[in-house]
């Protein structure tokens, strides 16, 4: 193969969505529903689809494989100690360790992360429509950015 063929990539634009496979829909709306504000799109008795903006979590009815130990995915929120004590009050368990994470009633593990203080970003037009337009990057966020030439303007 020549190197003009294997420098050719497609480049990761971002995450659209993850699919979540869980043992009752109506469940998880209930469960995700207690600790975050999201607009449910579409629902069936086997899928649902909440977004947060322009990015989508889509849940599956069908989950058979044990816990997840570490395999994740991170939800970045406007409030984390919000969703930490709305999950205590819940009767979540959280997990040990420096990150907010915790485990769904189907064994998915989750992380909860404070946008503010995080590389990835909402283009001002998507957090002004979901009404956050309020947030502004810490400036390490910011600073983590400009290492890589991708600080806001």
């Amino acid at each position: 193969m020549s190197d003009h063929l294997r420098a050719r990539k497609a480049r990761a634009v971002g995450i659209n969505h993850v699919a979540l496979e869980v043992g009752d829909i109506d469940e998880a709306l209930a469960f995700y529903g207690g600790f975050l504000d999201f607009e449910i799109a579409r629902r069936s008795e086997s899928a649902a689809f909440i977004y947060f903006g322009d990015q989508f979590i889509n849940f599956s009815k069908g989950r058979r494989q044990g816990p997840d130990d570490n395999r994740h995915f991170g939800i970045a929120v406007d409030d984390k100690e919000l969703v930490r004590r709305t999950l205590e009050e819940m009767g979540v368990e959280l997990l040990d360790g420096r990150f907010l994470d915790f485990l769904d009633p189907w064994g998915n593990r989750v992380e909860i992360t404070t946008y503010v203080n995080i590389q990835f970003s909402k283009a001002d037009h998507v957090l002004r429509g979901m009404g956050l337009e309020h947030l502004r990057k810490t400036e390490q966020a910011v600073g983590e950015l400009r290492d890589k030439g991708m600080a806001p303007s």
